[in-house]
């Protein structure tokens, strides 16, 4: 059973309180491993958020960079900033990052008081985003978040997970743009993800199947992290599901903050077998989980 460790005591990212733009929250970042952008080898698009009395509660995307993977460098100003078009003008909210061949595609959610909406934008190098637009919007499903594309094409096409509440879909594009062929691949199924599950960091191939970190959500409000795993030639296809949870809130900086009770991933790292997980804690604060994968797949023929 695969359960995750946390690396150090407290959280590795903290709100900069001179920074207006992140002066109360930081949580739920991309992650990624590329060293061929020369500023280091771990890459963070973190939700900054800043409560202020006219707007209490919008949210940026900024970006940070690390050799080791726990002591991080950030740049003063964000990378992506709300209200720059109207369906983004309460915040650009959870990003998930993905590189394939020399672009890096964030999927992230737009959110404008009255829906939230899954939204798509490309990089060369992880500082200059270039939006690509809604690519789910409200029409279909209303409320649709935590969205992050497979690394590679499945069958010719881009494939995306996506979570109108209360389940995780799978959808398919031939431009990124046009979504179609929308299925339910995961609902809720255990005590601890009762109210409703979605996805958490971006697909990670593996030898056995594509690697799932979800989050799922109990009857008390708490989030927990788990993991399943789906088809590699179709990924529609759930191959195993661990029934308890690899991560837990329990340290006070993840039980007291915006949002008690949460950990929550929209990003982790694989590096060799080790799993480096990523996750907001309470809303507030950035924290680092690692673990084995074979103490998950091993019992996947």
């Amino acid at each position: 059973m695969l359960r995750l460790q946390r690396v150090g005591s407290g959280p590795i990212l903290t709100p900069r309180k001179d920074v207006p733009w992140e002066k109360d929250a930081v949580l739920n970042a991309a992650a990624i491993y590329d060293t061929t952008l020369g500023r280091g080898k771990f890459h963070l698009l973190y939700r900054a958020v800043a409560h202020n009395p006219d707007d209490p509660n919008r949210s940026s995307i900024g970006y940070a960079w690390s050799d080791d993977g726990v002591h991080f460098e950030r740049l003063a100003e964000p990378v992506l900033r709300p209200n720059t078009v109207p369906a983004e003008s309460q915040g650009v909210e959870d990003p998930r990052v993905i590189k394939m061949g020399d672009t890096f595609y964030m999927t992230y959610t737009a959110y404008d008081l009255q829906w939230a909406q899954v939204a798509l934008a490309t990089s060369k190098d992880l500082v200059h985003w270039r939006r690509q637009g809604i690519i789910i919007g409200h029409e279909l499903f209303g409320h649709n978040k935590d969205a992050a594309l497979f690394p590679e094409k499945i069958g010719g096409r881009y494939c995306l997970m996506h979570r109108p509440d209360p389940d995780i879909y799978l959808a398919f594009s031939e431009d990124l743009q046009t979504w179609t062929d929308h299925v339910c691949i995961l609902q809720p199924q255990f005590e601890w993800e009762a109210t409703k599950i979605g996805g958490g960091a971006q697909p990670i191939k593996t030898e056995k199947g594509w690697l799932l970190v979800t989050h799922g959500v109990d009857e008390n409000l708490w989030y927990r992290l788990g993991v399943a795993l789906l088809d590699l030639d179709d990924p529609t296809k759930v191959i195993a599901r661990q029934a308890e949870c690899i991560l837990e809130p329990s340290a006070d900086w993840e039980l007291v903050g915006d949002v008690n009770n949460v950990v929550f991933t929209c990003g982790a790292v694989l590096l060799d077998r080790e799993l480096w997980v990523y996750y907001g804690a309470a809303d507030s604060v950035m924290g680092l989980a690692r673990g084995n994968i074979d103490d998950f797949l091993s019992d996947i023929p």
